[in-house]
């Protein structure tokens, strides 16, 4: 079915002619292509005060009534409002009141947006505010948070097959393992194929300093490739990746498990530095200590070898 579509000006202005003129609504009708009950309803609508029909005041009388129309405002109810304003004294989320609501009444119209509007036009009470009854205090989810810091030249899938495969040595994984807030952190990389651990301090996660321990870390190493997250503090890497030669590749964005031997090998580190540790209080041979501890245990995916074995087994000197 055809959407009902408003008079347009030029159509007013044929009407008001077509009227003076002693044409009929049906013949109008006809002429104007619409059906002769939008014409009556038209002429009904925006005549003037002596009964008849002109262009100006028509157009007029439509646009103060347009201004006018608004959709029912679905608090209006008493027990619904009542009801709203006593989740929300009660700290409330709008999700669960309209959840709640629904539950007894199914067949009610209500959402959570009404209410966060309502609310923030303060047509509830007076002593309900954003900052005092929504729990993010009427801040809005930031859209640029979440976004990837960075743009990369390449993206895992660009990586070759030797890397994904892991049909060689020297195809890293690299990421950050953070303490405590504003406590330091942690630069991990992981031979993708040996599953051998680099490791450094890191005071903070600024980009200039991670850049500095990877190209300490990488130094002296015959590496093919590096694959990094999208986190801001490896905004260097184009810098890393034309002095070392070495190209860097990117996983997509909120995708740790495309650098899954990284993943796994943070969660062993985790064991000895649970969430929260003061990093700044922990010295480099303390960390170094730790990594020798992992790089020596034997993995059920290296035939239960440690990586320090595998590196140095006869069936690895080919590689």
């Amino acid at each position: 079915m055809q959407s009902y579509q408003h008079f347009t000006l030029e159509e007013r202005e044929s009407l008001s002619k077509l009227l003076d003129q002693g044409i009929g609504n049906n013949k109008i009708a006809k002429i104007l292509g619409r059906n002769k009950s939008s014409v009556s309803r038209e002429i009904n609508r925006n005549k003037n005060k002596n009964g008849t029909y002109q262009q100006t005041s028509a157009t007029i009388s439509y646009i103060k009534r347009r201004k006018k129309c608004r959709k029912k405002f679905r608090l209006e109810s008493e027990d619904l409002r009542q009801f709203v304003i006593e989740k929300l004294k009660a700290y409330w989320s709008p999700e669960q009141i309209v959840a709640r609501w629904k539950k007894a009444n199914p067949k009610s119209k209500l959402s959570a947006a009404t209410i966060y509007t309502s609310v923030r036009n303060k047509r509830l009470s007076s002593e309900i505010s954003p900052k005092t009854h929504l729990r993010r205090r009427g801040k809005r989810k930031s859209g640029t948070l979440n976004k990837p810091t960075i743009k990369p030249l390449h993206t895992i899938h660009d990586r070759p097959e030797e890397a994904n495969n892991r049909l060689r040595l020297g195809d890293v994984e690299g990421d950050t393992l953070s303490g405590a807030i504003g406590k330091g952190a942690v630069l991990t990389m992981v031979d993708r194929k040996s599953r051998i651990l680099y490791a450094r301090l890191l005071k903070s996660r600024d980009s200039s300093l991670t850049k500095r321990a990877i190209t300490e870390t990488i130094e002296s190493k015959d590496l093919k490739s590096i694959t990094l997250d999208r986190g801001s503090e490896f905004a260097k890497f184009q810098e890393i990746e034309d002095e070392n030669k070495i190209p860097i590749y990117f996983c997509d964005p909120h995708s740790p498990w495309q650098r899954g031997t990284n993943e796994n090998t943070n969660d062993i580190l985790r064991f000895f530095f649970p969430k929260g540790t003061n990093f700044h209080e922990v010295t480099e041979e303390e960390l170094q200590e730790i990594v020798t501890l992992i790089n020596n245990r034997p993995r059920k995916c290296l035939n239960w070898l440690s990586p320090l074995e595998f590196l140095t087994a006869k069936c690895c000197t080919c590689n």
